[in-house]
C-alpha cells in the first residue's frame, strides 16, 4: 500500500523543515525525487539522505519566483530516468521572513508583494507548469497551505491571505484540470517544529502553542509527509479539491490569542496607570 515505485516526485523547498520531511517520506515509499532549493547545501545533505534509501534523487537548486526557474525544474524532473513524466509535484517552497510581516496598519507594499507572490503568485506559476507537464499522463499536485489560510492571522495577515488564496486556487485547479486526470489537494499544517521555527520561538511561547493542541505537542516536520505520500499513491485516485488540515486536533487560533493577551495586557496596564500613553 502506498508504494511510489518508480514514480517521479518533485518537492520544491526540498532542502529544509516540512518539505525535508515531505522528500523523506516520499523517498521511504520508494520515489525518485527531484528537490529543490536556493540554497546548494541543505539540497545536498537531503539528497544524500535519501539516497541512501535506495532511490534517486537529483538535486535542482534554482529560484522558483522565475519562470525559467520553473521550466528547468520541469525539464529535470521529465529527464528523471527517461521517464518523460512527473508523476507528483509538492508546492511547499513558501515563507513569510521576519521584516516582511506586521500589524496590517503598518504594512507597505513591499512587505505585501514579497509575501503574497513568493506564497501565491509563485505557487500558482509552479502549478500551472506542473499541469501542463502532466497534461497527457495525469498526476498528483500537493499545494502546501498552512492553518493561517483559515483563521485569523493578527501581525501575519499577508502570508494568511496568500494561504487563503492557494486553498481556493486548490479547488479550483482540481475542478479545472480533472478532466486531464490531475489531482490537486492541499495540506494545512498547524505549528511545526523546524530548524528555523525553533530557533525563534521562545520556550514560554512554545508552552502557550502547546497548551492550544489536544494532542499536547507541536507538530514535527515528519508528521505532514504520510499525508503527502497518500495523496501522491494510486490509492488517492477519487480523491481531489481537498484541504487537509494537520493541527494536532487544535482548533483555536494561537496567533489570535497571543495578539489578544498582548493587548488585553496593555489595556490593564492603562487602567492601572491612568495618564500612560
Amino acid at each position: 500500500m502506498f508504494d511510489l515505485k518508480d514514480k517521479t516526485v518533485v518537492v520544491t523547498g526540498g532542502g529544509r523543515g516540512i518539505g525535508r520531511g515531505i522528500a523523506r517520506a516520499m523517498a521511504m515509499a520508494g520515489a525518485d525525487l527531484v528537490i529543490s532549493g536556493r540554497s546548494l547545501g541543505p539540497l545536498e545533505e537531503t539528497a544524500a539522505e535519501l539516497r541512501a534509501l535506495g532511490v534517486q534523487v537529483v538535486v535542482a537548486p534554482g529560484d522558483i519566483m522565475r519562470h525559467d526557474g520553473i521550466a528547468e525544474l520541469v525539464t529535470t524532473a521529465l529527464a528523471l530516468k527517461g521517464r518523460g513524466r512527473i508523476d507528483c509535484w509538492v508546492n511547499n517552497a513558501g515563507s513569510a521572513a521576519p521584516g516582511d510581516v506586521g500589524p496590517l496598519i503598518d504594512m507597505d507594499e513591499g512587505q505585501w508583494d514579497r509575501v503574497v507572490d513568493l506564497n501565491l503568485k509563485w505557487t500558482f506559476f509552479a502549478a500551472q507548469a506542473a499541469a501542463r507537464a502532466m497534461r497527457d499522463t495525469g498526476g498528483s499536485i500537493i499545494n502546501i497551505s498552512s492553518r493561517s489560510g483559515s483563521q485569523p492571522c493578527p501581525m501575519t495577515g499577508n502570508y494568511g491571505a496568500a494561504k487563503a488564496g492557494v486553498e481556493s486556487l486548490t479547488a479550483t485547479m482540481a475542478v479545472e484540470w480533472g478532466h486531464l486526470n490531475i489531482r490537486v489537494n492541499a495540506i494545512a499544517p498547524g505549528v511545526v517544529l523546524t530548524e528555523s521555527s525553533s530557533a525563534m520561538t521562545s520556550e514560554s511561547r512554545r508552552r502557550r502553542q502547546i497548551e492550544t493542541v489536544p494532542l499536547l505537542r507541536l507538530g514535527a516536520v515528519d508528521d505532514i509527509g504520510p499525508l503527502a505520500v497518500y495523496f501522491a499513491a494510486d490509492e488517492s485516485s477519487w480523491t481531489s479539491g481537498t484541504v487537509v488540515q494537520v493541527t494536532g486536533g487544535s482548533r483555536i487560533p494561537v496567533g489570535a490569542l497571543s495578539y489578544l493577551h498582548k493587548r488585553s495586557q496593555e489595556a490593564f496596564a492603562r487602567q492601572e496607570s491612568p495618564g500612560t500613553p
